[in-house]
């Protein structure tokens, strides 16, 4: 077989090459230079050049210049007031570990794998057992506004003293009384911003949990009718001019320290106008307003006519007046961390215990609320009482 085939090429060696057809240069030239087909030529060379380019190198942008860089997720920092009323603020829900787990359990189970429970009712693990559902209703509150304790105001309805002398301040707070253990209170602020966060402490939060709603929510009076109907009294917090003002700014219809008392009554005409079923206020910021007598006297001398309560952050104490007043003991948030927080809420707990009473304030972070919840629910084991902070107030002279 192998030498008929090397006889076969050899045969064929010798023989002269098949003739081929042959195409003139000439012909060619003169083709191309007609333009349709000039055109058509120069489109095919580009396609055919670009698919050589993509063939050989595999990338289009193979030449160009670039760069890597490694990323890398930063560590979690404490929410800000203003990532507290952003719907970011869903991924601020921590859980607590690393918090002593006697502080969490009162029988002093840390527990397994947590589930902690969001505003929007989903859920995720943790490394405790922390959980903070929706609560049932709890001697919802009559609705707002009740007859005779409200008049026409230029911004809206005023509260004021009824013709048989109901107050504001009594009529919508949350009925309370004591069994005799120490009390606890705690106020959550900031409420009407961000609608989650506002959710979350109103559907979360014992009844017992007073309520702060700003002043410049949209539908204030829909939250408040809600706070409500799960059974918490609210207040509305008055904006007050804090070191630093303007470039620290509470909002439109500050309270300013040198405005005067008719500067005051008229912001105040808004500000109280905002809504109704509130039994007292609340300062927002203010430590520089605190310094001015006439402010100061000008407002509680309002709330004081209108039969409206004035409960302050503690940095205001040593100012009497108003209807009925109180004071916070300590505020829980100013470090925004599960254990810090729960380490005020203790503190709190403990003067309490030596005082027969105490009352915390805290911003709506959520954080905050998830914390709040989780804590109040151990209080009775712990012996302690949860009361509206409305419990805490006082009349002038009493």
């Amino acid at each position: 077989m192998f030498a008929k085939r090397q006889s076969a090429l050899a045969a064929a060696a010798g023989m002269p090459p098949e003739a081929r057809s042959r195409v003139s240069f000439d012909a060619v030239v003169d083709a191309l230079k007609k333009p349709p087909v000039a055109a058509g030529a120069a489109g095919v060379f580009v396609l055919a050049a670009g698919a050589l380019f993509v063939a050989v190198l595999g990338d289009p942008r193979a030449g160009a210049p670039s760069a890597r860089v490694a990323l890398e997720r930063p560590a979690a920092e404490a929410p800000t007031g203003a990532e507290a009323f952003s719907m970011s603020g869903l991924d601020l829900y921590q859980d607590l570990s690393g918090v002593d787990p006697a502080l969490l359990d009162p029988n002093g189970a840390a527990g397994g794998e947590a589930l902690i429970t969001l505003p929007d009712g989903a859920t995720v693990a943790g490394g405790s057992a922390i959980a903070a559902p929706v609560r049932a209703p709890s001697n919802p509150l009559p609705k707002a506004p009740i007859a005779g304790l409200f008049s026409p105001g230029p911004n809206g309805p005023l509260p004021r003293i009824a013709p048989d002398g109901r107050v504001p301040a009594q009529a919508y707070a949350r009925p309370f009384r004591s069994n005799g253990k120490p009390m606890v209170a705690l106020v959550v602020g900031g409420l009407g911003l961000n609608a989650v966060t506002t959710r979350a402490a109103i559907e979360r939060l014992p009844a017992e949990v007073t309520l702060s709603f700003v002043p410049y929510a949209e539908g204030l009076q829909t939250w408040i009718d809600m706070a409500r109907a799960q059974g918490h009294e609210v207040m509305i917090e008055l904006p007050m001019e804090p070191t630093g003002y303007p470039d620290n700014d509470p909002g439109p219809y500050t309270l300013l320290a040198d405005g005067g008392a008719d500067d005051v009554a008229a912001k105040m005409d808004w500000l109280l106008g905002r809504a109704t079923g509130y039994f007292g206020v609340t300062n927002y910021l203010g430590d520089r307003f605190a310094t001015s007598d006439e402010g100061m006297g000008a407002v509680l001398g309002v709330l004081r006519q209108r039969g409206v309560a004035f409960l302050d952050d503690g940095s205001m104490r040593r100012r009497p007046g108003a209807f009925s007043r109180a004071s916070a003991d300590r505020i829980i948030d100013e470090s925004q961390s599960p254990a810090a927080i729960m380490g005020q809420l203790t503190a709190l707990e403990a003067a309490a215990k030596t005082r027969g009473a105490a009352m915390g304030s805290g911003f709506s972070y959520p954080v905050t609320v998830e914390a709040a919840a989780r804590w109040t629910a151990g209080l009775e084991a712990r012996g302690l009482q949860l009361a509206p902070a409305s419990a805490m107030t006082r009349r002038p002279g009493r």
